[in-house]
């Protein structure tokens, strides 16, 4: 027969505490049993994108093996880490579970993937689920955006989550990536091997340095020309915004050279430029062509241009997208590469940078009680999403394919 024991304790005085005892404990326990309750597990699915062209996955193994032990389910389908070296034999032993086809993939309750929303994804997905993706409104199609609202999807432009401090936490891990990128490849194509002009980009004992002209002074621009001055190269930078240049030379230590974009002071640094770096964001509001067809002639034969704002329609006037087959082509003897996502050259680093930012990302919203309550208590998630429960919430989309919009902190407020 089961004994029921009671703990009673008494103070100096002789006063039994064993009730205040019994309650502190209750109180305890009824607090770690509410904790568990909030904390939702979550499915996440992680397609393989490769036949894409995409070579980044969002979670490495490591952090699969983290978010496992928090209790989640990750569905990877084979193949996924692949083109990042993460090899299906590593994603099994973190835990998760690994699967043949995309449409397993697509039976998770959330969906992460480093590539946009297709027609396609959105034909596999079920009714309330969640999507993870970049927005591209060069690419989302309206037919995908209506399907997506009919079947109540949740979509997050993760490219478009803000920080606690205003910024693109996302896009600047990515923009610190294709900033350095975007010199490596300049100096490739400025050598021989890539019947360049066999100029070094860095700086020689009694020989004159490379000079660099950079378009913006955001992120992509600061690492940009970060990288430029850690070879030796002198580098130029122009920007709209006067805060902004101030910001790079403080950002940089050193005092390099800015301007605001007067023709012709653009037009002389151009024509002495060995390199020309397109490092305007989507998120300028004066984006748009800022090089015309006229100053790219100004250049010297044989020059580089990489223009790391083509995914958004490109700033300068010759550029063209172009494919990792063909990289690039030559206008006036200007080198042109023109190359979207290009921190998917460097899919591992890549791939970690994205599992830093969703791995602790995941673990708030688990804590929080699900995507809904995240949504609700996140200033900075709920930035980033553009369909909730299948209610279209940014107007920027609405105007584009004549849909409706609503405000989501006013729909969040009726619920």
């Amino acid at each position: 027969m089961k004994k029921n024991y009671k703990i009673q304790v008494m103070d100096n005085s002789g006063k039994l505490l064993g009730a205040q005892i019994n309650r502190e404990w209750f109180l305890y326990q009824e607090k770690e049993v509410l904790a568990e309750y909030r904390q939702k597990r979550l499915t996440i699915g992680l397609p393989n994108e490769t036949e894409r062209r995409e070579n980044r996955v969002c979670l490495t193994p490591e952090a699969v093996s983290v978010m496992v032990d928090m209790g989640h389910t990750i569905m990877v389908q084979r193949g996924a880490g692949e083109a990042a070296h993460y090899h299906d034999r590593e994603y099994a032993d973190a835990g998760d579970q690994m699967v043949d086809t995309c449409e397993e993939v697509y039976t998770a309750d959330i969906i992460l993937k480093p590539t946009p929303v297709t027609q396609g994804d959105v034909e596999m997905m079920h009714d309330r689920q969640v999507i993870l993706s970049p927005i591209e409104l060069f690419e989302l199609r309206k037919e995908a955006v209506v399907e997506m609202m009919q079947k109540k999807v949740t979509a997050v432009g993760f490219d478009i989550l803000k920080d606690e401090n205003g910024g693109y936490p996302v896009v600047q891990m990515m923009s610190e990536i294709s900033g350095s990128s975007a010199i490596m490849i300049a100096s490739e194509y400025l050598s021989n091997s890539r019947e360049g002009k066999g100029i070094l980009l860095g700086g020689v004992t009694g020989i004159t340095p490379a000079e660099v002209v950079i378009l913006g002074a955001g992120t992509l621009g600061e690492y940009a020309a970060r990288t430029a001055l850690a070879l030796g190269a002198e580098v130029k930078v122009f920007d709209h915004s006067l805060e902004r240049l101030r910001r790079i030379n403080h950002c940089l230590g050193q005092r390099v050279y800015t301007s605001v974009f007067h023709k012709p002071v653009l037009e002389r640094a151009l024509l002495s430029a060995d390199v020309l770096i397109g490092a305007l964001r989507f998120f300028d509001d004066d984006l748009g062509i800022t090089v015309s067809e006229e100053q790219v002639r100004l250049m010297k034969q044989g020059a580089v241009i990489v223009d790391m704002s083509i995914e958004h329609g490109g700033c300068i006037e010759t550029s063209g997208p172009t494919t990792n087959e063909n990289p690039t082509y030559v206008y006036n003897g200007v080198i042109h590469y023109c190359v979207p996502n290009v921190p998917s050259r460097v899919a591992r680093t890549a791939s970690i940078a994205y599992s830093n930012l969703f791995t602790p990302l995941f673990d708030k919203i688990s804590q929080t009680g699900g995507f809904n309550a995240a949504i609700k208590n996140d200033k900075g998630l709920r930035h980033g999403v553009y369909v909730y429960n299948g209610v279209l919430t940014k107007r920027v989309i609405a105007d584009r394919y004549g849909l409706v919009s609503r405000d989501i902190d006013l729909l969040l407020a009726a619920f």
